[in-house]
C-alpha cells in the first residue's frame, strides 16, 4: 500500500530540492504545495488585488483553477491552464503567497486538492502544514530548518542565479517577515509535528540532507502499517 513522506519547514530551509531529489531516489512523485499558493499569489498581483485581504483572496481562490501535473516526473503548476511553474519564485509572488495562505477558506481548498493529489500513491509532500494537516498520518515526517542566515544565503543564491535583482539585506528581511506569518497565522500555521523528525541543515549538505531522510524513511517505512494515509 502506498508510504508518504511529507516535510515541513520554514522557508529556505531546502525543502522543495530535498523532496525532489528524495522522490527520485526512491522513483516516486514529489508534490510541491507551496506552488499552488504561489500560483494563486501570483494572480492576485496580475489583477491588481491584496492578497492580504481576506475577502478577495477568497473570491479569487472560488474563481481560480490551480492544478498541477506531472511532466516525467516533475511537477508543473498551472493556473487557469496556464503553466506558470517558472513564475513563481520571485519575492513579490512569495511575498503574495504568504499572505494569501493566512485565510482559512483558502487553506481549506488547497488542502483538499493537495489530498486528492496524493491520495492512493506513493509521494513526497513538501510545504508548511504537511505532517499537521495535509497527511497527519504520513509514513514519515520531517521538520527542516536551519539558521536564518544560513537560509538567506540559500535563497540569495537561489534568486541571483535566476537574475533577480535583490540584495542579501533584502532577502533576509523578507524571510524573516515570512517566517512571522507562516508562524503566527491563526490557521494551520507553520510548527513542528509532535512525530516528526527534527533536521538542522545548516551545517549539512545538500546530499546528506537527502541520504538521511531516506535513510529515515527506509526505517519508517519497515515499521508503517500497510497504509498510513
Amino acid at each position: 500500500m502506498p508510504h508518504s513522506i511529507a516535510i515541513d519547514g520554514p522557508v529556505g530551509a531546502g525543502k522543495s530540492t530535498v523532496a525532489r531529489e528524495v522522490a527520485a531516489a526512491l522513483g516516486v512523485l514529489h508534490l510541491d504545495t507551496g506552488a499552488m499558493y504561489r500560483a494563486l499569489g501570483l494572480k492576485m498581483l496580475r489583477l491588481g488585488e491584496d492578497p492580504g485581504e481576506e475577502s478577495a483572496a477568497v473570491r479569487i481562490c472560488r474563481e481560480t483553477a490551480v492544478n498541477v501535473v506531472f511532466e516525467r516526473g516533475a511537477q508543473r503548476t498551472m493556473l487557469d491552464g496556464e503553466d506558470v511553474t517558472e513564475l513563481l519564485r520571485s519575492p513579490e509572488v512569495s511575498a503574495a503567497a504568504s499572505a494569501v495562505s493566512r485565510w482559512a477558506q483558502v487553506r481549506a481548498r488547497m488542502v483538499a486538492s493537495q489530498r486528492e493529489i496524493a491520495s492512493g500513491i506513493d509521494i513526497v509532500l513538501d510545504g508548511r502544514d504537511i505532517g499537521t494537516r495535509v497527511l497527519p498520518r504520513a509514513t514519515l515526517k520531517i521538520f527542516l530548518t536551519a539558521d536564518p542566515s544560513a537560509r538567506a544565503e540559500r535563497r540569495y543564491a537561489e534568486l541571483a542565479a535566476k537574475g533577480a535583482d535583490v540584495t542579501p539585506a533584502e532577502v533576509l528581511a523578507d524571510l524573516l517577515a515570512r517566517d512571522g506569518q507562516d508562524t503566527g497565522r491563526a490557521v494551520d500555521p507553520l510548527r513542528q509535528a509532535e512525530d516528526a523528525v527534527p533536521l538542522d541543515t545548516t551545517r549539512m549538505t545538500q546530499a546528506e540532507v537527502v541520504a538521511r531522510v531516506l535513510a529515515l524513511f527506509r526505517e519508517a517505512a519497515g515499521k508503517a502499517p500497510a497504509r498510513r494515509r
